[in-house]
């Protein structure tokens, strides 16, 4: 089902043609917007994994280019950590727990908030991010098969003729497209379901002693069973209890929760293999991201600041409960939504002055304007 509604979901972005293209583009051309565009559309939807599938499709299709696409990875990675934030919020009755919860729910917030400002500059500036996945595309030769038109020599897409049907139909390209972002999701969600229950079962209970053991183990486990569920949301919100409960300390849930961002690139690989070069260099960007975010916060010093700043919101959480819920709205609502619509608001009004510019100017050179 996820390949099928990946097929389908691109093979409508290239059916919706130039325009819709043009007007994608458009909006993404602002990075900051993009950033605030994928933080929004993720924590509406509650998962990272759709929406980065989706981002790597509409690049894939030619919709949207890699460059405009890393912000709105950056801002997914973002968007994505809500869930344990209002998982959290379960211990709200219970004054002795909810200062842990919050601080374990927020843990991941604070970390990709960090790297986030860490990264998107130097992506802004320097294409850090965009010209290393280019560089390292290239490097390894992905896509440029053997046959004489270049490209992949198989593709498991083939297998699927969904694009073939969708071009023979009189079938509007924003139907199948719909269709396709829903299928996208139930997919994504049991198949997170199915493979939590067999990845993880029963043997919750078990979970302190395997999964906090040591950094290394923590960050590996976090890594490989993130991969697994296909989820961050699932695994970060595991630690909420250990941590609430006093089982684990946040400093210990930390490389886990670094790992749960390193596995959690594994569906964008998923759904850019055998696709693009552009669609795969997007996924080794969103993979170069999180890597840069591990690098820099397991040094010693540097890795105190997330967990230090998750303690410090869990402290007025305490105090001023109301102040969590300030949190989730002005951060990944309110202020993305209102920055996307100033921004809209600002186009408007240019585009508005540039056709009564051109309207003056039409004036000015018609040969009866001076009667």
């Amino acid at each position: 089902m996820f390949l099928v509604s990946i097929e389908m979901m691109s093979s409508c972005f290239k059916l919706l043609g130039k325009d819709t293209a043009a007007d994608i583009l458009e909006v993404t051309t602002n990075p900051f917007i993009g950033l605030f565009i994928g933080l929004l559309m993720t924590a509406i939807i509650q998962s990272s994994s759709t929406s980065t599938s989706l981002m790597v499709t509409a690049v894939a299709s030619g919709s949207l280019s890699v460059v405009h696409a890393i912000p709105m990875i950056l801002g997914a990675n973002i968007g994505t950590t809500l869930t344990s934030t209002i998982i959290s919020l379960g211990y709200i009755t219970r004054k002795r727990e909810f200062r842990k919860a919050i601080a374990a729910g927020t843990l991941h917030d604070f970390f990709n908030i960090l790297v986030t400002i860490i990264v998107f500059p130097l992506e802004f500036y320097y294409g850090l991010l965009s010209g290393s996945a280019q560089w390292i595309v290239d490097t390894i030769s992905i896509g440029k098969g053997t046959g004489n038109g270049g490209g992949f020599s198989f593709r498991l897409w083939d297998l699927i003729p969904i694009g073939d049907w969708l071009s023979q139909t009189s079938i509007p390209p924003i139907i199948p497209l719909i269709i396709s972002f829903g299928l996208l999701i139930l997919s994504i969600k049991y198949l997170s379901r199915f493979l939590s229950a067999v990845l993880i079962g029963e043997s919750r209970g078990r979970m302190k002693t395997y999964l906090f053991g040591s950094r290394g183990r923590s960050f590996l486990w976090g890594t490989l069973i993130t991969a697994g569920v296909q989820s961050s949301s699932i695994t970060s919100s595991l630690i909420v209890p250990f941590v609430a409960t006093n089982k684990v300390s946040l400093k210990k849930a930390f490389p886990f929760l670094m790992g749960a961002n390193i596995g959690t690139t594994i569906t964008a690989f998923i759904a850019a293999s055998f696709r693009s070069e552009a669609a795969i260099s997007l996924a080794i960007a969103h993979l170069l991201f999180n890597l840069v975010g591990v690098v820099i916060f397991f040094l010693p010093y540097l890795r105190e600041v997330p967990v230090y700043l998750a303690n410090q919101f869990g402290l007025i959480a305490h105090k001023f409960r109301l102040a969590v819920f300030l949190y989730i709205m002005l951060t990944f609502f309110v202020l993305p939504f209102s920055l996307i619509k100033l921004h809209e608001a600002q186009n408007l009004s240019e585009s508005s002055q540039e056709e009564v510019l051109w309207e003056e100017r039409q004036k000015a050179a018609s040969p009866f304007a001076g009667r």
